[in-house]
Formats: C-alpha cells, sequence, structure tokens
C-alpha cells in the first residue's frame, strides 16, 4: 500500500504542531496540495509511536528532499517534488489509533504533521499518512521536522515569488488603466482592456461594469469580459429589478463581497443564469467619484475561493480609477455632444441667415390681420400646439415665428422643416434623425430637427404632406415626447414645442382617410387661420410701399414716386399667389425702374390671371357675379359648405349658392 502526502498551505502559529486528529483546525482558506508517494516511504510526525523502523533515512533522506525541492517555483511542484525523494520504509506504531475522517475514508489510519515556519511567518503544516496504523514514532517526528525546515525554505522563497509577481501584475494593470484613461477617450475601448486585465490578475472567469440607463432607473452591462464567452449580462443589457445585488450596491454604495448562497439567504434577487453557468462567487464594488455613484464593477469565479480582503482593497483601487474614467468619459460624451449640436445649430443658422428673410415684421393694419395677431399673441406664452391654415404665399412662416419669439422659448432655437419640399423616404431622418449606417448613403450620425429644437420650437410646413405611415411616430412625439432615430433602439426624448402649418383642409383629408384623426385632432388644437391677400385690400399699399424700399435699397436704386394708377391696379388685383407673388412683382419693378417712377409691369397680371378670374373690366352684372362665385370656389378648392367653403365666404347660405351655381352655369371643372 502507498501512503500519502498532503502539505496544507496557510497561515497558522508556528507554535502549533498538528497531531494525527487536528486537520479541522486548518483556516477555511488553506490550499491543501495531496500527492501519493510511489512506494510505502512515510515519515513521522510530533505525537507518534516510540519505535522506528532502521531504514528511515536520517541526513540522507533530508538532503534528497532538499535537492529535489530546490529549484522550484511553484508551490504544487515543491508538494508533489518531496515523495520522490524518500527511499525505503518506515515502520512504527501510533500513540493514537484515530485517524482523521477524510484521510480514514482512504483507508489511511495514521498521520503525522508538522509545521512549515519561515523566519518571519507560518507557512501552514507538512502531513503524511500511512496506511498501516501505528507507523510513526518519536525518531520519526523529529526527521520529518527536519525535513520540513528545508521544505519550509524553498515553499517561502516560492511564496515570495508568486507575491512578488502577483504584485507586478497589480502594479502592471494600474499602470495600464493609467496609461489607458490619458491616451484613450472612448470609454467602452478602455473598459473592455481593463476588464480582461483585471479578471486574470484576480484569478476571476467574469469582469463587467455596469453603468445607469439615461433614465438612471436601471443599469445597463456597459463593458464585460468572461474566459468561454459565456456571461450572466451581454453587452448592453439591462439590469432588471431594484433588488439585485448590483442594483443594492450602487444605491447603497457599499460593496458586496460573498457567496451565491448568501446572497438567497440575504433575500437579495441573483440572477439564474448564475447558477447555469456555475458561478458561486462574487464580488460588486461601487464606482464612486465626487460622492456619487456612477456604477459598479462586479468580478465572478467559479470555484469556491472567495474574494480575500487583500483582493477587494486592491479591485477597490481599481474601481477608483474606472469611477474617474466614467466620469472623464461623461465629462467628455457630454460636451461632445454639447458641441456637435452646437455645431448642427450654427449649420442650421448660417442656412437661415443665407435664406433670403421677407422682412423682420408682419406689415399691414386690417381688422383681419390683428386678429390673427391677437390670435398669436394669445397663444404663444403656452406650450400649446398650433395649426395655422392659410394659402401659399400668406406668410404662414411669418406668424410662427412670430409666436416663438412671444413665447417663453424666445433664447431657444426655432427650427423649421417644409415637409412637401423632402422625399418621403428621408423625412423621417430630417425629422427624428439616424445612426450611422441606418441606410445607404448615412455615412454618419444625424440630429433630427426635434433633437434639434429641443427647448424650442419645431415649425413643419405643408403638414399635410406627412404620409400615413410617419403620423404615427410624430404622434407619439406629440403626446410622449419620445422619438428614436432612425436605425437606432434607444429612446430620445424632447422638449420642442410644434407650429404646424398648412394650404390643405385637413378635415377633409381626415374623412379621405388621408390623414390620421388622431393627429388632426393633436395638431388642432389652438388653430390660426391667415386670410388671403384679396381679403385685406388695404394692407396692400403698406406691402407695396415695403417691398420698393426694401428691394430698392438692395438694389440701390432711388425711388420716390408710385403711380396713384399703378396702386389702385395692384388693388384691384386678386393676387392668386398672395404676399409671395406681390413681393416678386415688386422686385422685378425695380429692376425695370431706373428713375425715380416706379414701373411696374401690369400686363404680367392681367396674362397670369387664373381661370375663373376676369380678364379686364366685366361687361355685365351677371359676368362680375358669376366671375366671382368662381373665383371663390376656386380658392376653396370647390367646397361650398362648411367654415372654409365658398357660402361661408361669400356671406350666403349653401343652398342659396348652390342655386346660383345652378342659374349661372357653374360646374366644377374635370380634372
Amino acid at each position: 500500500m502507498m501512503p500519502s502526502l498532503r502539505a496544507n498551505l496557510d497561515p497558522i502559529p508556528a507554535a502549533s504542531c498538528l497531531n494525527g486528529t487536528d486537520t479541522d483546525s486548518l483556516s477555511k482558506n488553506h490550499r491543501t496540495i495531496t500527492t501519493r508517494a510511489s512506494a510505502d516511504r512515510t515519515l513521522a510526525a510530533k505525537n507518534g509511536t516510540k519505535t522506528a523502523h532502521p531504514r528511515t533515512g536520517g541526513q540522507e533522506m533530508t538532503l534528497s528532499v532538499f535537492q529535489a525541492v530546490r529549484g522550484q517555483r511553484s508551490l504544487e511542484d515543491i508538494v508533489r517534488a518531496i515523495p520522490d525523494a524518500f527511499e525505503g520504509e518506515c515502520a512504527a506504531r501510533s500513540a493514537n489509533d484515530q485517524t482523521p475522517p477524510d484521510l480514514a475514508a482512504h483507508g489511511l489510519q495514521s498521520t503525522c504533521a508538522v509545521p512549515l515556519t519561515a523566519p518571519q511567518r507560518a507557512l501552514g503544516i507538512l502531513e503524511i499518512a500511512s496506511h498501516r496504523p501505528h507507523a510513526y514514532s518519536e525518531d520519526d517526528a523529529r526527521l520529518l521536522a527536519a525535513v520540513a525546515e528545508e521544505i519550509a525554505v524553498s515553499l517561502d522563497n516560492a511564496l515570495s515569488h508568486e507575491q512578488l509577481r502577483e504584485g507586478h501584475d497589480r502594479l502592471t494593470l494600474l499602470l495600464e488603466l493609467t496609461n489607458s484613461l490619458v491616451s484613450n477617450l472612448e470609454l467602452r475601448d478602455v473598459l473592455k482592456t481593463v476588464m480582461r486585465s483585471a479578471r486574470r490578475v484576480m484569478r476571476s472567469d467574469s469582469a463587467v461594469v455596469a453603468l445607469p440607463d439615461a433614465d438612471r432607473q436601471h443599469l445597463r452591462a456597459y463593458a464585460l469580459d468572461c474566459t468561454d464567452s459565456r456571461d450572466v449580462l451581454q453587452e448592453d443589457d439591462l439590469i432588471y429589478g431594484k433588488d439585485t445585488v448590483s442594483a443594492q450596491v450602487f444605491r447603497t454604495g457599499k460593496p458586496w463581497v460573498g457567496r451565491v448562497a448568501d446572497v438567497l439567504e440575504s433575500g437579495l434577487e441573483l440572477n439564474p443564469k448564475w447558477f447555469d453557468l456555475g458561478f458561486s462567487v462574487g464580488c460588486i464594488l461601487p464606482l464612486a467619484s465626487r460622492n456619487r455613484i456612477l456604477g459598479t464593477l462586479g468580478l465572478r469565479r467559479r470555484d469556491e475561493k472567495p474574494y480575500t480582503d487583500d483582493e477587494v482593497g486592491f479591485l477597490m483601487q481599481i474601481a477608483n480609477q474606472i469611477a474617474i474614467a466614467v466620469e472623464n468619459a461623461l465629462a467628455y460624451g457630454e460636451i461632445r455632444g454639447l458641441k456637435d449640436k452646437l455645431a448642427a445649430e450654427r449649420v442650421y443658422l448660417r442656412d437661415e441667415v443665407r435664406t433670403e428673410r421677407n422682412f423682420e415684421e408682419v406689415v399691414g393694419k386690417s381688422a383681419v390681420l390683428r386678429r390673427v395677431l391677437r390670435d398669436a399673441e394669445t397663444v404663444a406664452p403656452t406650450d400649446s400646439t398650433v395649426l395655422i391654415y392659410g394659402e401659399t404665399g400668406t406668410g404662414k412662416e411669418l406668424i410662427a415665428r412670430a409666436i416663438h419669439n412671444l413665447s417663453p422659448r424666445r433664447c431657444k432655437p426655432f427650427v423649421k422643416l417644409n415637409c412637401a419640399s423632402i422625399p418621403t423616404g428621408l423625412l423621417e431622418s430630417e425629422l427624428f434623425g439616424h445612426e450611422k449606417g441606418a441606410f445607404t448613403g448615412a455615412i454618419a450620425q444625424r440630429i433630427g430637427r426635434f433633437e434639434l429644437a429641443n427647448g424650442g420650437t419645431v415649425f413643419l410646413d405643408e403638414v399635410g404632406e406627412i404620409p400615413l405611415d410617419l403620423q404615427t411616430k410624430l404622434l407619439r412625439v406629440l403626446q410622449e415626447r419620445e422619438f428614436e432615430r432612425l436605425g437606432s433602439c434607444r429612446t430620445l426624448r424632447t422638449d420642442a414645442r410644434l407650429i404646424a402649418a398648412t394650404n390643405r383642409d385637413l378635415a377633409a383629408f381626415v374623412g379621405e382617410k388621408k390623414f390620421r384623426a388622431d393627429l388632426f385632432y393633436r395638431l388642432n388644437v389652438f388653430p390660426v387661420e391667415l386670410p388671403p391677400l384679396r381679403e385685406r385690400p388695404e394692407d396692400i399699399p403698406l406691402l407695396v410701399r415695403h417691398f420698393v424700399e426694401h428691394y430698392a435699397r438692395r438694389m440701390k436704386r432711388a425711388i420716390e414716386t408710385i403711380p396713384s394708377e399703378t396702386m389702385e391696379a395692384l388693388t384691384r388685383y386678386r393676387w392668386p399667389g398672395n404676399v409671395r407673388e406681390l413681393q416678386n412683382l415688386m422686385e422685378r419693378a425695380v429692376i425695370l425702374s431706373p428713375g425715380p417712377v416706379l414701373l411696374v409691369p401690369l400686363g404680367d397680371l392681367d396674362v397670369r390671371a387664373p381661370a375663373g378670374q376676369p380678364r379686364g373690366q366685366a361687361q355685365t352684372l351677371a359676368e362680375a357675379e358669376r366671375a366671382h362665385i368662381v373665383a371663390t370656389l376656386t380658392d376653396t378648392n370647390w367646397v361650398v359648405a362648411g367654415a372654409r367653403g365658398a357660402a361661408a365666404r361669400l356671406g350666403m347660405n349653401r343652398s342659396t349658392l348652390q342655386f346660383r351655381m345652378k342659374r349661372l352655369g357653374i360646374v366644377r371643372p374635370k380634372m
């Protein structure tokens, strides 16, 4: 039968000498290495029997042991080298007939143990065992003690070498972490490198850094590293539950170190994958900086060896460095976000400056215009959605800008977008932005108009042109104040006020299933209807003088006189293009006027008069009435009834208008 040799390496008092029944006095964290001898070769311990075998070896055996362990650098290698150094057989009777249960289970009936001590510390014990009862004597114990002295020297050197190597690895890790913080601002890249090194130095199977989500309600796995690509979490996974270990550490700022069983006994929640993947112990530390908790650092092991106080202390140093990195990265990200937003606003405002502004304020004194301005002044201080109705060229954007300037948001951006001018496939990107690679041609991330106008106002002109599939997303922004960029699953929030404008009858669009009813009701909170220029003829002379002065100053012309017959003709004209048409005509008139008198090409007005509008003087009252009704029907897109119908504009009942249309032979032309 072959004996066993076992060394228990852990700090114990140097004066203690374990007998055959004292193995239970080992500390909880001891390391045990057991190896079998090549023959029944054993040495004796302190409390052995009084007889010894004559071939116990003496000084020659001690020298053999020294030569066997000399030069070894690993604790396991040292212990495994000991049995081969023993030759011969020790036979004795033990004074204690009891054998430790763990040895008796293997058929070992007697043991002998001596302490392994170095000049400055106790290293552990050296224990031998035999299948024979009463195998060891006092001489065997003394001989084993002499051998233990030689083994202790080698073990002390090996432990010192291991401690130096571990200290070097820790210093290297701290230096690597510091260099990464200095040379790399991408937090995820830095943490991945640090996690890999920390897991290796700390002999762990998994390492993860968790940072709070945007709402700071949940933690998200930001960077992780594991031995076999299997972990409790995947990158960017949310850690749900307020009673999880990570959530408690993040909430209280107190580290947690222990076993899986400890978590279950404490009543905290634990991810079931801990058991599935075989993790048995863990260490979760807070990432604290400037009296606030930025996240958590967690490491896990599959073996039963818990994290020591020394390891936890070193991990706290790593956590402090990571906290600095996280804080710097968050500050850098915030600065970069503000810089990008500022750059986007600068580009947008530069485009706004390049866009010719018609005029700085509304020009006119008519009663209908004053009514519109009163409505704008009433709704401006609120955050309510405004829907501006009006024909093309009536100045809807000017009223929207006036509402913004009168609101508390006047210092924030006023971002406009003409929905009819953007292709349908790109309209979502313009409104909500997109991520890099979201679609072909998306070579960089783009901030959408709602994100750009955060805190300010978004003006959507021609809102009736938004496709149905995109109207749902716009409704969500209005109701929930949140959206996602195209190609992203991250939810963003915005505090942008919406002012919409249209020249279409959205109520009719709802009836034709071309516009969502819920979105229409959400937009139509405060409707403002701009009158066409033909309904405020008293404002035409003021607008003519305003535009003439503007373009004369711009072209360095001296226009002093506007003929009265010209002004009368301009006042009588119906202006289907409204203020925009008048502006363009005045620009052309200034170009054609070399002298101080304004020369307006009035012939162009008669040529460009729309169908149904009189081209000159009406010959009879019936012709004038017919032309007026046809012009009104054309302006209202042949809508007869309703608040915006032709009957309301003409000041008559629907049935009366229909009767006159039938009498005058007015029929809607085929499209």
